[in-house]
């Protein structure tokens, strides 16, 4: 058996590039990304290595490729990125479903679906389990995301019980690292750039609603065992249990850059969810798998990363 040959779509944003650097390692690579958010130097590094390839390319437009395995990460995941362009948000999570899904039932390659948290909304149940459906607002700014990875999820499960098509579905819950976007506008990068800056960190509502951060080795690390193990479908849930509210974390940023940042409140926008804690007990029991990476650990890689950005910019 030769080396598998993997398509990534989205694989030049943050988490497509880490996946594309890690299954590069021991398979032919090819990244597929439109650069609507991605970012070709977060694949710069690979460019050139035997078996890695990159096409700009829009999954909204149908591809013809032979490959092995589909990783479907194309769509813009921060707030900031999908309410940019809602309706082309939704075209990406559902035409982009399609045309995967398509091709993956032409060429018989197995599909991981990376949908995430957001399906469950502003969730009723506390910690999320796969088998909740959520509590989700349909005509809010979130609604393009948050509906468009629920289409997806229903996608995947119609084409495997119709067509029999090979599928994965990972629930990505919040996750960090670098190569985030400076720009992204999730709470990890704000709150270390901003701290970086000795700019006010903004904090909306009182800051107490919670999350998990999950750090994006330990992520990769989940989701390719969930590509790589048989019988599950999924959906699973890959993410961080350890919970904490919004305010400890900007308190442990600030700590550790040294800022001179204050915290200040801001208006909690529309649909925020109040909590957000990941159950892996499936993932526990069917990949063997749970996150390794502490959260000051992967903090003082994020921070190392974010510093090296602004030090290039100036």
């Amino acid at each position: 058996m030769g080396r598998k040959r993997i398509l990534v779509t989205g694989g030049a944003g943050f988490l497509g590039s880490h996946l594309c650097e890690r299954l590069s390692e021991t398979a032919d690579v090819i990244c597929l990304d439109s650069f609507f958010t991605g970012n070709k130097a977060n694949v710069a590094h690979l460019t050139g290595k035997p078996g890695f390839e990159l096409i700009r390319h829009d999954v909204v437009e149908p591809i013809l490729l032979e490959v092995d395995q589909i990783y479907n990460f194309a769509c813009p995941a921060s707030p900031v990125h999908y309410q940019y362009n809602p309706v082309k948000t939704v075209k990406t999570s559902v035409l982009g479903a399609l045309n995967m899904l398509g091709l993956a039932k032409r060429v018989r390659a197995r599909i991981l679906q990376a949908s995430t948290s957001e399906v469950y909304g502003d969730p009723l149940q506390h910690p999320q389990k796969e088998s909740y459906w959520g509590n989700v607002n349909p005509i809010g700014i979130r609604s393009c995301y948050d509906e468009g990875k629920r289409v997806a999820e229903t996608l995947m499960m119609d084409y495997h019980r119709q067509n029999n098509v090979d599928v994965r579905i990972v629930r990505i819950f919040n996750t960090y690292g670098p190569r985030m976007a400076l720009n992204d506008g999730r709470v990890v990068s704000n709150f270390v750039l901003q701290a970086l800056r000795n700019e006010p960190i903004t904090l909306f509502g009182d800051g107490s609603q919670t999350r998990s951060f999950c750090y994006v080795s330990d992520l990769v690390e989940g989701i390719i065992r969930l590509m790589n193990t048989e019988g599950v479908t999924g959906p699973v849930n890959i993410g961080n249990p350890n919970e904490m509210t919004v305010r400890e974390l900007a308190t442990t940023v600030v700590e550790m850059t040294g800022s001179r940042s204050e915290i200040v409140f801001r208006d909690l926008p529309a649909d925020d969810p109040t909590q957000r804690q990941p159950d892996i007990s499936l993932a526990r029991a069917t990949l063997g798998w749970e996150p390794k990476v502490s959260l000051r650990e992967g903090l003082q890689a994020t921070i190392e990363y974010f510093e090296r950005c602004l030090a290039e910019t100036v």
